[in-house]
């Protein structure tokens, strides 16, 4: 299992990015976790196999219409802890 972490940047908090992470995330059967950050960016953590955390990095640098993303850092990351994706609470 591949876990990333991502700090996502841009007009990405009230489009809907979040929920659109969790859905992609579930559709792909990725493990891991996404938040608000309170200095306007979004967080995730993403793990599973490597085809699918690839396509999912692919996917956000996208995201959902109303957003538009100026960048993303990426690093490698542990697993979580839990399965499943969940939502957190904004840090």
């Amino acid at each position: 299992m591949r876990a990333r972490r991502l700090r996502i940047e841009g007009r990405v908090q009230g489009v809907g990015y979040r929920d659109w992470l969790e859905r992609e995330a579930g559709r792909l059967g990725l493990d891991g976790w996404v938040r608000n950050r309170t200095d306007g960016s979004v967080e995730a953590l993403l793990a599973g196999e490597e085809p699918a955390v690839q396509a999912l990095l692919s996917a956000c640098r996208r995201g959902p219409p109303l957003a538009r993303v100026d960048a993303i850092e990426e690093s490698l990351a542990e697993p979580p802890d839990q399965p499943g994706f969940r939502r957190l609470p904004t840090r």
